[in-house]
């Protein structure tokens, strides 16, 4: 009996430890709000180049919908981060979700009077200009969402806070996308744009009743001369420092696999868009166990976590791009998705553990501009598997992202000994 009761108790300990951030209301506010918006995201990735794919058949227009969407979610990422140390985060989230959801209603307006049309030759623009927006609204926006989490939850809860936003953003991850085929399906794209402005509203009225949070007011005379005290803080302070280059290291090499899929299913593995699919379901799972994990660990040797996720990623996609067995890569790419979500929820916790509150914006604004660089480097690899083959661009960069990473691991003790 007495064994029994102890296997109780420690199941109950480690599901309180899972979800102990939602025991504090304020973050419960959050979370719900960022669940909105994590649908909506999510729905936006499906539609809108599929969409223009439609409207124009372009795969060039595709390359540039990323690269437009990119853009200025690069550059204003910074002030975006200048912005979020010098006044209230929530007023900045109210704003932006408000922003995002009258692009989306935009758009959804635009289908349903036939302004954006097949028949309306040359109405794509409307799908470059609404992704510059959105792209230039995240930029302001996502230092916020992040830098955020430490003002409302203790800093022993940090992990945890982060961890469930990653599970929340990969439920819709694996959620959102099937719903938006069903909506095109069943009521044509409006319905989706129409889905994403409730979504975006639905958000924004959850974020409207989070109380005034602590704020760091900045004593810079301009937001330019933020921006430059927020590098120089990177700069000097070397583990934040070596946080983000890794971070960085394991973006550029590591994401570009994503859009250069379509050339593994159809050409390598033969398995066409139902396949593409399922890999993509099941990374989406492999991130979905690595958030559960992750939000129920203790707050130790996350360093070393971070370092081994990058080693993880690595091995997975270089496995993957040279695996011709369909069941073999449907188990490479679980781990895919593991390696990407245990990095980003280390990467991002570690941060806003060591990082000081007055510079918290400015250091997560670096942290986003992988979103940007994302596109970038995609961009880059295209045109490398145009003169090469596919398997040795993503299995190449996956090979300089494991050698980094053990280097990492060796020479690094900075990261590696971070609780």
């Amino acid at each position: 009996m007495r064994i029994f009761k102890r296997s109780r108790t420690g199941v109950s300990n480690f599901g309180t430890r899972t979800i102990s951030s939602l025991q504090v209301p304020v973050y419960r506010l959050y979370f719900l709000g960022m669940l909105g918006q994590f649908a909506s995201m999510n729905m936006q990735m499906v539609s809108g180049s599929l969409l223009l794919y439609r409207l124009t058949g372009s795969a060039a227009l595709l390359g540039t919908m990323s690269l437009v969407l990119a853009i200025p979610m690069l550059f204003l990422s910074m002030f975006g981060g200048a912005f979020a140390d010098r006044v209230q985060k929530k007023h900045i989230l109210v704003i932006g979700l408000g922003s995002s959801a009258l692009i989306s209603l935009g758009v959804a307006v635009a289908l349903t009077t036939g302004v954006l049309s097949r028949e309306n030759e040359g109405s794509w623009w409307i799908l470059l200009v609404s992704s510059f927006l959105q792209g230039s609204v995240m930029g302001l926006m996502m230092p916020s969402r992040q830098s955020i989490i430490p003002e409302i939850v203790s800093r022993d809860k940090v992990m945890n806070a982060v961890a469930l936003n990653m599970l929340g953003m990969n439920v819709f991850r694996l959620a959102a996308p099937s719903a938006a085929g069903f909506l095109i399906a069943w009521f044509d794209f409006k319905a989706v744009y129409y889905t994403m402005t409730g979504m975006n509203i639905y958000a924004m009225v959850f974020i409207l009743f989070l109380p005034r949070t602590g704020t760091i007011t900045s004593q810079a005379s301009n937001i330019v001369m933020d921006i430059k005290k927020g590098f120089q803080y990177m700069f000097r302070q070397r583990t934040i420092f070596f946080i983000l280059f890794f971070t960085l290291i394991v973006v550029i090499f590591s994401m570009p696999y994503q859009q250069l899929l379509p050339i593994f299913v159809d050409d390598i593995l033969g398995v066409g868009e139902i396949g593409m699919g399922v890999l993509m379901g099941v990374s989406g799972a492999g991130a979905l166990f690595g958030s559960l994990v992750v939000a129920s660990l203790p707050n130790k040797r996350r360093g070393l976590i971070l370092l081994i996720s990058g080693l993880i990623s690595g091995a997975a996609l270089i496995s993957f791009s040279f695996s011709t067995s369909w069941t073999l890569s449907l188990v490479f790419m679980v781990f895919v998705g593991l390696g990407h979500a245990v990095r980003g929820t280390m990467s991002n916790a570690l941060l806003q553990t060591y990082v000081e509150p007055a510079y918290m914006g400015r250091v997560m604004s670096v942290f986003m501009m992988e979103l940007g660089l994302v596109s970038i480097f995609t961009f880059i690899a295209g045109l490398m598997a145009e003169v090469m083959p596919v398997q040795w661009v993503i299995g190449g960069l996956a090979l300089i992202l494991a050698v980094a990473s053990i280097l990492a691991i060796t020479f690094v003790p900075r990261i590696r000994n971070l609780d």
